[in-house]
């Protein structure tokens, strides 16, 4: 087995799961897509609402397909032992997590991308100015989201625990972004969701400044790779 195989393997995986396909990938682009093409026909400002919409749609993308997505899967496939016999191969543990990781990241990059291309012709919202920035920030932002599902999943008892523990995720990236409206926050509490990953990936696709969001991903990153120092490949012994 090779790096290549376990990044198929991933793949397969994330396409074969229907309950998971649902969740991870229908839902998401139904909310990324029909929540811009509702502002533009429904709402005052057309075009610039959804636009903004759409852009902060984004953190849905990366908190669902992403986070969520890859969470369950590893906590799913930890508790069954899939893990555990993956490690008896000749693949290292940061092989094996890589894999997984840059899997997801795809799918989410993919999703993204089709989402982007149906609010264009959904709900009129222009294609990205700067169609490299915005990849290089939506690759970014992926993979660090799925390097933060993959550690978080130390944190999830059971896996039938999986999916609960990750909708607050859900829930903050989406209202820190704007994507569930203008719901008002405390005056103290904006700097700290400025500081998502989630929301720096959506700052920059709408303002086109990639330097602070960069650092912030950064930082999600080197908290993601210490964080990983927990991860476990076996369920819990009681």
């Amino acid at each position: 087995m090779s790096l290549t195989a376990t990044y198929r393997l991933g793949t397969r995986l994330f396409w074969r799961d229907k309950s998971m396909l649902f969740a991870s990938v229908i839902t998401p682009v139904g909310l990324a897509v029909g929540l811009p093409t509702l502002m533009r026909h429904v709402a005052t400002g057309g075009v610039a609402n959804a636009a903004a919409v759409a852009h902060a749609s984004l953190s849905i993308l990366l908190a669902i397909t992403a986070f969520m997505n890859i969470t369950v899967a590893l906590t799913a496939r930890r508790d069954q032992l899939v893990l555990k016999r993956l490690r008896s191969t000749r693949l290292t543990d940061g092989q094996l997590l890589l894999g997984q990781i840059a899997s997801t990241a795809t799918q989410t990059v993919a999703l993204i991308v089709v989402c982007t291309v149906a609010v264009r012709f959904a709900a009129g919202v222009p294609l990205p100015a700067n169609p490299l920035a915005f990849a290089a920030v939506t690759i970014a932002g992926s993979a660090v989201m799925s390097l933060l599902g993959a550690a978080y999943t130390a944190a999830i008892p059971r896996s039938e625990l999986a999916a609960a523990y990750t909708m607050p995720v859900f829930l903050v990236a989406a209202v820190a972004a704007g994507a569930m409206g203008p719901i008002p926050v405390p005056s103290w509490l904006r700097p700290v969701l400025d500081l998502l990953p989630t929301t720096a990936v959506v700052d920059a696709v709408r303002t086109g400044e990639l330097v602070v969001p960069f650092l912030t991903l950064a930082g999600w990153t080197l908290a993601g790779l210490v964080a990983l120092r927990w991860f476990r490949w076996e369920p819990r012994r009681s």
